[in-house]
């Protein structure tokens, strides 16, 4: 046995790939103890070519304590169409060993073995005893049912997979009894309650804002119900779901009086479940559907792979690409195993049995990696247990002939057994605009070099990313390594997968410009002109958004595709055919009322978000705002004119530049202590001065209930590591704003504070209290103060010109870093917040996803989604006009689930007895009048425009005056643009979008498509 592993030691569960931020996007969707589960199992893969080496790399990067693989067969030309770990130079060398070291650049923490063994060679029993996980791609299943006989015998996981051409299939054994511990991944549901039932149904009624979202058979616990004390921490009661906001926990007649007050608290329950062999699943399948359009195809599927195999055992071959005699010999072994086959899809199995493509084994392989993951950590519910897949609607709509799907000596020999020769070279010709070359980008090149895209003459990829290559990176994003920290993601994509296929070289163009308004000038119409669609890769709305309506003007189609943990989606958009990826969008996230936030926190999200809003106002705005007043000539004048907050932002500027502007850390030490008792002591004593503990609403009821929590003061305990962690975290980044020297050793820090004298506190009368979102935010210092007041507090801020160069530094936020001190000092404060209102803190761990707003990510649903992709890309390359032929996608791995359906056909709409979609656009060229415009659409149409506008400027509407429309109608349009915006038109800008308002003869408003005026 070789191994390749740059570790000498494997640690228990890799804290130190943790604490080195390795797998930070991973943990949030795994957690700490699946990784443990993980960490401490070895897995064995059988067979690596394309489908085998898709899961070794997902498993890989997951950061399991080993990967073990098996393959001695010699690397063919042909498996460089999928392998891509393989290389031209390695044609002839057994896979696996080939293999070896390229898979172990991965992942430093996970060991890489290979079994070794001689070409001919098949695994046998002796070999798979040892690991956790034993899965084998591409394996006989005359093998497949000797080598699970004895891991279902012995406890051991069990996974078996396959691709074949545009079909992919996979098997999953568990053991008899297997504990999942967590089906879903959701995080458990928690809600106030208002009332319990004392009866034999035990009645619970929550909050009437908020819905419990339980289900009938889920099961919760309860805290914090006074009276009804014995449901506080109870064991699990099973819940029968009574109504959105009711449910029953059965029996609670022998309980004390429920009084008031409790939250319930999901409690997620294992599930045992019970797998059968492959022996006896074979004679009677469970099914996993992955396309309820396709519900019939999975038997047929269940006995045409069955019947491939025995095709290759009895002739010693796979069956020859689209021959009907090799197919027919399958169609009959097939309907011995099930006379009710449909024959077609058995057919166009055996026809594309010698097949193998790099985007249905992204599909399949990210699916059956997560299954794997599943075995060994217990988390997410396993696939029951065989799984069929095909995407027939790839396949071009003038399907090749037998001739033309021979091999050629290629590498892509493969691709060209499913799709032919004629369709590889629209392949090899096609151009792409990859938006993004992080976690799905990656994917998307890896996929896209191994099918040959843009590798022919006329091919291209423009690539852009403007991300430089990040630690936490490294385990999701595959085609960067350690060596590549800090360059651009694009240049190094670029290179990695021109490395896998050369072909590729000088047809990858990275770019680091972003898209954007700012960048129509690189990104003009003379560049959309030159490509045939474009491909989002993007993590974020906006920029999406923007793509989208490029592609809408310049007609061309687009790939959507997203992430979120075990979740994924894709969109297909083509003009003319399909709605826009802006034409639906998904409603706004519910806000946290700023009341809530403030003064009434019942979550840990409440005060994690009020903390990294302290964040900015304490080490953020007050330093920016220093160094404006420093730069800017009558900033005092311009700037806080309009304000409301004159006096409260002078007074900052005081502080930070006079009063309060340490010269020494202890210093900064002392600032820190003031700043936790104004907030954890001074602000709660004043708000329970305003608000006492036992006031009553306007009806007689307690204020403090339901969701307000009446809060406590802290008083300050250097001892209290929570304590002491906001004085560390908050002393360093003040002392960081004045470019001064900081310290971490708790002592030192407990012998300042200790000496620091507190001033005493009063609170005040008359000091209003937001109370709800509709009452007015009270003005901070009381506000309203004179001329005079502000003319006497501006008078003891220095002159700017007194303080030359002087500046203090603004702290950039920055999530990733963990010795800066950012989301210690967020922790800190949430977690002492949390503790004046009885909220259970949280971990640094959680605190940093929820501030910093962190995507949870994993490679196996990247690597299912982007094949997903590269089907849909595959059909638009085909050109197909047909909307039943497009899929878009969700998926759930967690589950799992799969959905598929058509697109949403662009939506039409209507003016006079012309219909018209997003699509449709009126062009002008030559640069006309706008009475040239005017008067068009009124001959052509009978339509009267009512106004015309550009970007953000009305051009002219009827009702400017007649004047100025004589001024206007008769300017061409450029110039019209020029006058009314004052601006010029950039020269790389050759055309204007314009929107009119227009009105039929009965004088109704019509919508009409967009205006297109060449200039």
């Amino acid at each position: 046995m070789t191994e390749s592993s740059n570790l000498g030691v494997q640690m228990d569960i890799d804290e130190a790939a943790i604490d080195e931020g390795l797998y930070s996007r991973q943990l949030y969707v795994l957690g700490h103890e699946a990784m443990k589960r993980m960490a401490a199992s070895n897995v064995l893969i059988v067979g690596m070519k394309g489908l085998g080496v898709e899961i070794a790399k997902n498993i890989a990067l997951a950061g399991v304590k080993s990967v073990t693989i098996y393959d001695p067969e010699l690397v063919t030309i042909q498996d460089l169409s999928s392998q891509f770990f393989l290389r031209k130079e390695d044609v002839g060398k057994p896979r696996a060993a080939v293999t070896l070291s390229r898979i172990a650049e991965l992942n430093a923490y996970v060991p890489i073995r290979d079994l070794g063994g001689n070409p001919g060679e098949e695994i046998s029993v002796d070999l798979v005893k040892g690991f956790q996980v034993v899965v084998l791609c591409g394996v006989s299943y005359k093998k497949q049912l000797e080598i699970n006989e004895w891991t279902h015998a012995n406890n051991v996981h069990f996974v078996s997979a396959e691709t074949r051409g545009l079909f992919g299939s996979a098997f999953n054994d568990f053991g008899a009894k297997f504990t999942c511990v967590d089906p879903t991944g959701e995080q458990p549901l928690t809600g106030m309650i208002v009332s319990v039932d004392k009866d034999s149904e035990g009645l619970v009624t929550c909050l009437d804002e908020t819905r419990h979202g339980l289900e009938d058979g889920d099961f919760v616990t309860f805290t914090e119900v006074q009276g009804m004390t014995e449901l506080n921490g109870c064991e699990p009661r099973k819940v029968t779901v009574k109504g959105p906001y009711t449910f029953s926990i059965g029996d609670t007649s022998n309980l004390s009086d429920y009084k008031t007050g409790g939250i319930f608290t999901q409690v997620k329950m294992p599930k045992i479940i019970e797998f059968k062999s492959l022996q006896e699943s074979l004679k009677n399948p469970e099914f996993f559907i992955t396309d309820f359009a396709k519900f019939d195809r999975p038997s047929s599927l269940h006995a045409g792979f069955q019947a491939v195999s025995e095709f290759e055992s009895q002739h010693g071959r796979s069956p020859r690409p689209r021959n009907d005699e090799d197919a027919s010999v399958v169609v009959d072994i097939a309907k011995k195993i099930d006379a009710d086959i449909e024959e077609k899809y058995v057919k166009e199995l055996s026809y594309q049995a010698s097949g193998d493509l790099a985007p249905l084994n992204a599909v399949v392989g990210g699916f059956v990696a997560q299954e794997v993951l599943k075995a060994i950590s217990a988390k997410f519910h396993p696939m029951l247990q065989h799984f069929y897949f095909d995407s027939l609607e790839s396949l071009p709509d003038n399907l090749p002939t037998e001739a033309d799907c021979q091999p050629i000596g290629s590498r892509y020999d493969a691709q060209i057994a499913v799709f032919g020769k004629t369709f590889q070279d629209k392949i090899a010709n096609h151009r792409q605009f990859l938006v993004g070359s992080g976690a799905i980008g990656c994917e998307m090149l890896k996929n896209w070099s191994m099918i040959g895209l843009a590798s022919g003459p006329r091919g291209v990829i423009h690539v852009t990313d403007l991300d430089t290559i990040e630690k936490s990176n490294l385990n999701r994003q595959f085609l960067f390594r350690p060596k590549d920290l800090g360059k651009f993601k694009s240049e190094v994509a670029a290179a990695a997968v021109a490395d896998m296929n050369p072909d590729l070289l000088g047809k990858i163009l990275p770019k680091q410009e972003p898209v954007g308004p700012t960048t129509e000038n690189v990104y003009d119409e003379a560049f959309f002109d030159s490509i045939d669609g474009i491909t989002n890769a993007l993590d974020n709305i906006k920029a999406r958004l923007y793509m989208d309506q490029r592609c809408v003007f310049y007609q061309k189609p687009l790939l959507e595709s997203g992430t979120l943990g075990t979740k994924g989606n894709t969109q297909v958009v083509i003009p003319h055919l399909t709605e826009s990826y802006g034409s639906s969008q998904d409603p706004p996230e519910k806000e946290t009322p700023s009341c809530t936030i403030k003064n009434f926190p019942n979550a840990i999200n409440h005060t994690i978000e009020w903390s990294r809003t302290q964040f900015d106002n304490l080490f953020v705005k007050p330093a920016q705002a220093v160094n404006a007043y420093l730069s800017e000539p009558n900033y005092l004048e311009s700037t806080l004119k309009f304000s409301g907050q004159q006096k409260e932002q002078i007074e900052q500027l005081v502080s930070y530049l006079v009063t309060n502007k340490p010269l020494t850390f202890d210093e900064c030490i002392t600032w820190a202590r003031l700043q936790f008792e104004r907030d954890y002591n001074n602000e709660i004593r004043q708000l329970l001065f305003s608000l006492p503990k036992d006031s009553l609403t306007s009806t007689g009821q307690p204020f403090w209930s339901g969701p307000k929590r009446a809060p406590d003061a802290l008083v300050f305990d250097s001892n209290d590591p929570a304590h002491l962690a906001y004085i560390i975290a908050g002393a360093n980044l003040h002392a960081f704003n004045y470019g001064l020297r900081g310290e971490i050793d708790p002592a030192y820090f407990r012998r300042v504070v200790d000496s620091i004298i507190v001033p005493e506190f009063t609170p005040r009368s008359g000091v209003k209290v937001q109370i709800s979102e509709n009452d007015p935010v009270p003005q901070a210092g009381g506000g309203g103060s004179g001329d005079d007041d502000l003319d006497d507090l501006a008078a003891k801020l220095p002159a700017p010109s007194s303080l030359a160069g002087y500046r203090l530094n603004p702290v950039e936020f920055e999530k990733d870093d963990d010795t800066n001190h950012h989301i210690d000092f967020i922790t800190a404060a949430s977690n002492l917040r949390a503790m004046n209102y009885g909220i259970n803190p949280a971990d640094k761990h959680t605190t940093k996803q929820i501030a910093g707003k962190i995507i949870p990510a994993i490679a196996t649903t990247t690597s299912l989604v982007t094949g997903l992709v590269c089907l849909e890309l595959l059909k638009i390359i085909d050109g197909k006009k047909n909307i039943e032929s497009y899929k878009n996608g969700f998926v759930n791995l967690a589950l799992p689930f799969f959905g598929f359906s058509e697109p949403i056909v662009a939506p039409k709409q209507k003016y006079g007895s012309t219909e018209w979609t997003l699509w449709d656009r009126f062009e002008f060229k030559n640069n006309p009048t706008l009475a040239e415009i005017v008067n068009w659409f009124k001959e052509k149409h009978n339509l009267e425009i009512t106004m015309v506008s550009q970007g953000v400027s009305m051009l002219w509407s009827s009702f400017i005056g007649k004047k100025k429309s004589e001024e206007r109608l008769p300017m061409k349009f450029s110039q019209l643009v020029e006058t009314v915006s004052k601006k010029p038109i950039p020269p790389h800008v050759h055309h204007l979008i314009v929107e009119v308002m227009v009105s039929d003869v009965d004088d109704e408003d019509v919508e009409v498509p967009f205006i297109v005026v060449r200039i």
